[in-house]
């Protein structure tokens, strides 16, 4: 049995009122979704907070799922909306974590690009492309920002995104590509690479 038929048996056991059910399915991915959420949301108690507040939605909105995404994809699209509609109420903008970046080392595939060595050279040059990467992604628009994260940090595919992201794939194909251009033309001039070279 695969992942998303466990996941549907269990979301189908919770819908029938076994709490233990889904007590599993937030025991899977509540890490995952805070994860997520710290892409968007610099504090830590907010972080949970919000996530706490997405998981209880999930729970409520349990009856109407209908099992056309998998449970996870539809998660992190009340997740999504739940940390928007937080930043929209409280003022804040959204942040995209350097240790994120440094933590999910091939967000850009820099390893490929970087020397294997641990001088002080190579590592200001790592903190220096993985911050030009940070400040590349913030200053994205919220679309573009939340598909190339969606993709190169959480590894979902094309058509999850599109779920998540409600909008078709082609849509989420062109964020990322659009993301990716920015990303790699303000990373140019650190890595020494031409115009129509991308990573």
């Amino acid at each position: 049995m695969n992942d998303r038929k466990i996941d549907q048996a269990l979301v189908e056991r919770a819908q029938k009122g076994e709490h233990r059910a889904f007590e599993l399915l937030v025991s899977k991915y509540q890490r995952r979704l805070i994860r997520l959420l710290s892409r968007f949301i610099k504090d830590e108690h907010e972080v949970n907070d919000v996530a706490q507040e997405a998981l209880i939605k999930a729970y409520r909105a349990l009856p109407n799922f209908r099992g056309e995404s998998a449970f996870y994809t539809w998660l992190y699209r009340i997740g999504i909306n739940t940390a928007k509609n937080f930043l929209a109420t409280s003022g804040k903008r959204p942040f995209v974590s350097a240790d994120v970046a440094n933590d999910e080392g091939d967000i850009l595939d820099l390893a490929d690009q970087l020397a294997d060595d641990h001088t002080p050279e190579a590592e200001m040059m790592n903190r220096e492309i993985l911050e030009t990467v940070e400040a590349a992604i913030a200053k994205l628009p919220e679309d573009l920002r939340k598909a190339i994260s969606l993709r190169e940090i959480e590894g979902l595919s094309y058509e999850e995104i599109a779920q998540i992201m409600d909008c078709p794939i082609g849509t989420v194909r062109s964020r990322i590509f659009r993301a990716r251009e920015v990303i790699a033309k303000d990373l140019r001039p650190l890595l020494d690479t031409s115009e129509n070279q991308r990573w």
